[in-house]
């Protein structure tokens, strides 16, 4: 055979070589992050590239090791639903990438996922095939739930500080939490996160502060996600005449207090043992706010007093039995002496703890009171409440409805999550500390420090206006077994 044959030998065969290969290319495209609220629907991109029909391909959606058990699987033009994964069934299909999207016609597979749930986070991988090729690219879904806006409230101390907490609830993923008071935003080492039975996740924060007029708290990731909290703390209240922040003084303090407290321990009975632990000096309750004991207390463990209003003649008020409301008031607006009241008995030292109701869902919440306690012996309509005078109180107004107040000077402001329908009053007289909690939920309104130098006593104010009138709940103190009952959990309320 000459030269001239053979070459065009050679270009005939590799003519027949490239007719006879398989033109088709298959590359799969994603978009790598995908991120979905918890409950909404979402689609997961994926594409091939070049534009081709995916009509007569195998496209299956998998999450990691679990390819035989896959998310989604097509093949020979319909779903095969007998090794599908059985918590994604009812729940996925093909969606469109855009709405210029040609569909599965033009290649487009993406994955559609309707009441995205937070146990669907994670990866997912898009995995496209024919008789001759694949291939496959890897998705990274991110579910989220934005939670509560952060609840904030303050404890002073006698050393001029503030211990003031925040927490929210109801987050996916952990959310942060930040502190500005008002300087650039901090962290504080007193964070602490859990997770509910659902998933969620809450976070608790505590931070000591001085001489700040404000004091923020936001939490979750920065954007339109999240959530902040704002309180005004003011000045710190003057120091006592005669006192000193000398430390061997404060050392002195604290030992005594020390002491005092280990003899208390001795003289209280087993079932108030929980109600001791809060004993002490400053540096036990601050250990107390830090573990966050006192943000979810077990109220069934506090010594619970049926407390009842004074028998005395005011034009202002009408009481029945325990029920407190306001009676002709013309003249009167807000929250004055006018329409308070004292309870009784009194007390002189120990653990006490009380419940208030503010009405019901039928009638309403009430939103104008005060509940807490005086050492005034008789009330006077002219006597300025505050804590400088005797009064140590928690107030709510119809005028502030987004914020409850204490009685002291400066005012403490605190936000309202949501409106209790009954008030508990937990009163330490032995370290001085007066506490409110929501007795519903069991969670903290909001607590500070008080001087009790004598006998105190229960301080009703049912406010002017309201529908609901104000009950002091009675409960029995013991069961069967001698144990002291929950009183949120009792519905069956002794009379006056």
């Amino acid at each position: 055979m000459g030269s001239l044959e053979w070459h065009m030998c050679l270009v005939v065969a590799l003519s027949l070589s490239l007719c006879n290969a398989d033109p088709e290319s298959l590359v799969v495209v994603v978009r790598p992050s995908i991120s979905v609220p918890r409950g909404h629907t979402t689609t997961l991109p994926c594409w091939l590239n070049p534009q081709q029909s995916a009509e007569g391909l195998e496209v299956r959606w998998y999450r990691p090791n679990h390819f035989d058990s896959p998310v989604l699987l097509y093949i020979a033009k319909k779903f095969e639903n007998a090794a599908q994964e059985a918590s994604f069934r009812g729940r996925v299909s093909f969606g469109l990438m855009d709405v210029q999207s040609g569909g599965l016609k033009a290649g487009d597979v993406s994955l559609k996922l309707t009441n995205v749930t937070l146990e669907d986070a994670g990866e997912y991988t898009c995995y496209v095939s024919s008789d001759q090729v694949y291939d496959s690219r890897s998705v990274s879904l991110e579910v989220t739930q934005t939670g509560t806006s952060p609840l904030l409230s303050a404890v002073w101390r006698e050393d001029h500080m503030v211990n003031v907490s925040c927490e929210s609830e109801g987050w996916y993923p952990e959310p942060s939490l930040r502190w500005s008071d008002p300087k650039p935003a901090q962290s504080s080492k007193n964070t602490k996160h859990s997770k509910d039975s659902s998933g969620l996740l809450s976070v608790h924060s505590w931070i000591l502060v001085s001489g700040s007029t404000e004091v923020s708290c936001s939490v979750g990731p920065s954007g339109p996600e999240e959530k902040w909290a704002r309180m005004r703390l003011g000045k710190p209240p003057p120091a006592e005449p005669g006192s000193s922040h000398g430390g061997w003084i404060a050392c002195l303090l604290l030992l005594l207090i020390v002491m005092l407290a280990l003899l208390g321990l001795y003289f209280y009975k087993k079932r108030v043992k929980e109600a001791q632990l809060r004993r002490g000096n400053d540096e036990e309750n601050q250990k107390l706010l830090t573990t966050g004991d006192i943000l979810s207390p077990d109220l069934s463990r506090f010594n619970y007093a049926n407390v009842t209003p004074e028998k005395v003649e005011n034009p202002y008020l009408t009481v029945k039995g325990c029920r407190v409301r306001d009676a002709d008031c013309q003249g009167i607006t807000g929250g004055t002496c006018h329409t308070a009241i004292r309870g009784t008995p009194g007390f002189s030292s120990g653990l006490h703890y009380w419940e208030v109701s503010m009405g019901n869902d039928k009638i309403g919440l009430k939103e104008s009171w005060w509940v807490g306690v005086t050492s005034a012996t008789e009330i006077s309509q002219d006597t300025s409440p505050t804590t400088s005078n005797g009064f140590w109180f928690l107030s709510s107004s119809p005028d502030r409805a987004d914020r409850f107040q204490f009685s002291t000077k400066p005012n403490v402001l605190l936000p309202v999550r949501s409106r209790p329908q009954t008030v508990g009053v937990y009163l330490n007289h032995d370290i001085g500390e007066l506490s409110f909690y929501n007795a519903q939920d069991k969670s903290l309104i909001g607590s500070f420090k008080a001087n009790f130098t004598g006998e105190v006593f229960p301080l009703f104010n049912p406010g002017v206006g309201d529908r609901a009138p104000m009950e002091i709940l009675q409960r029995e103190k013991h069961n069967e077994n001698n144990d002291v009952q929950d009183p949120t959990q009792n519905t069956n309320h002794d009379q006056c």
